[in-house]
């Protein structure tokens, strides 16, 4: 992947005008490498005009990542304090709990309290390493477009100014954003996991805000879902012709064509992500979804093909209730039960909480 490609699939949307403006600046090159042929007797003069203006410009984006850079690093330190301030608060209100006998009318459940505070630095320290994102990210942009600048234009001069400006600006040489990161990695384990560093940074940790490489394991349950969905429906569009006299055709698709929309909204949502993916739009980022948690493409693709078997069986067995001596009522009804069982479930089991936050974030 181009690294433009790479940079517009990687910021953060909010942030967007704060990153380096890369595509202007290729566009410049581009032009200047396009209207200065090297057998043109002016060619010193303009290249000298062209050098001016682009290295201006690179200074003002350059002045601009600087002062967005501290003025997050800034906020990010205000946030660290109180969540600090915070904790230590509870944790004073929870030892004068222990002590006394009489409950305290200010104190507040500590369960819910403490949950509420690891939350909060969960959240605190994805967003410093979205922050760094941005450091790493506008570092690079500036060293690929210098030195596409010499390449270019043949000349050295762009990583020159690079050493002389870029590895010495604030926003590349300050490390306070890796000193917050550590800080909060210690204070979410010794205080709010009791010294489990395991468990904590289980909780804290973020994966690689880049494109996430398909799992072989689910690869292969989406084949086999899918592969079982299309045998199964080709059976029930038979069993269906076969036992048309028997059935109340409208009681039917009274009864499964809600379920079938969910089926294929759910498909439809996973096509949209696998659409996004592909032409590196980082839907994470732009709905602000947690990266810890996000299900992806191939994750709901399999939750699609398990509810399209689902309801296949289902179908079948409303078809032939008779010979198995079923309530052929029940089993819509079931039907229902597990696809709310496996959307709304709100423990981990089948990934259904992050499948709750993905489709309510895309709905």
């Amino acid at each position: 992947m181009k690294f433009a490609q790479h940079l517009s699939a990687h910021i953060t949307p909010e942030w967007r005008k704060q990153y380096i403006n890369y595509e202007e600046m290729k566009v410049m090159l581009r032009l200047a490498r396009e209207s200065f042929p090297d057998g043109d007797p002016a060619f010193e003069g303009k290249i000298q005009q062209f050098e001016d203006d682009f290295f201006k410009y690179c200074n003002q984006e350059l002045k601009k990542i600087n002062t967005f850079f501290q003025e997050k690093l800034a906020e990010a330190t205000r946030k660290h304090c109180s969540l600090q301030g915070e904790l230590q608060y509870v944790k004073g209100l929870q030892a004068k709990q222990g002590k006394s006998r009489i409950p305290l009318p200010t104190f507040r459940p500590p369960g819910r309290k403490i949950g509420e505070l690891k939350l909060a630095f969960s959240e605190f320290y994805l967003s410093l390493v979205i922050l760094q994102n941005y450091q790493d990210l506008n570092f690079t942009g500036f060293r690929k477009i210098l030195k596409k600048h010499d390449k270019m234009l043949k000349t050295e001069i762009g990583a020159k100014w690079r050493e002389e400006r870029v590895d010495t600006a604030q926003f590349y040489v300050d490390k306070s954003i890796d000193s917050l990161l550590a800080d909060t990695e210690t204070i979410y384990t010794e205080e709010l996991e009791s010294g489990d560093r395991q468990r904590a940074m289980k909780r804290l940790r973020v994966p690689p805000l880049g494109q996430v490489k398909p799992q072989e394991w689910t690869t292969f349950k989406v084949g086999l879902f899918f592969g079982a969905f299309i045998v199964l429906f080709i059976i029930v569009v038979l069993a269906g012709l076969w036992r048309r006299e028997t059935i109340s055709w409208n009681i039917f698709f009274r009864l499964y064509r809600g379920p079938f929309w969910i089926v294929l909204f759910v498909f439809f949502i996973a096509g949209n992500v696998s659409g996004w993916r592909r032409n590196g739009v980082n839907h994470v980022l732009i709905f602000e979804l947690d990266p810890r948690s996000s299900l992806t493409d191939q994750h709901l693709f399999e939750l699609a093909g398990l509810f399209g078997v689902l309801w296949c069986l289902s179908v079948l067995c409303f078809l032939y209730a008779d010979i198995l001596t079923v309530p052929p009522y029940v089993n819509p009804l079931m039907l229902i039960v597990i696809m709310i069982a496996f959307l709304f479930n709100p423990s981990r089991t089948f990934f259904a909480w992050r499948t709750l936050l993905v489709t309510s974030s895309n709905g």
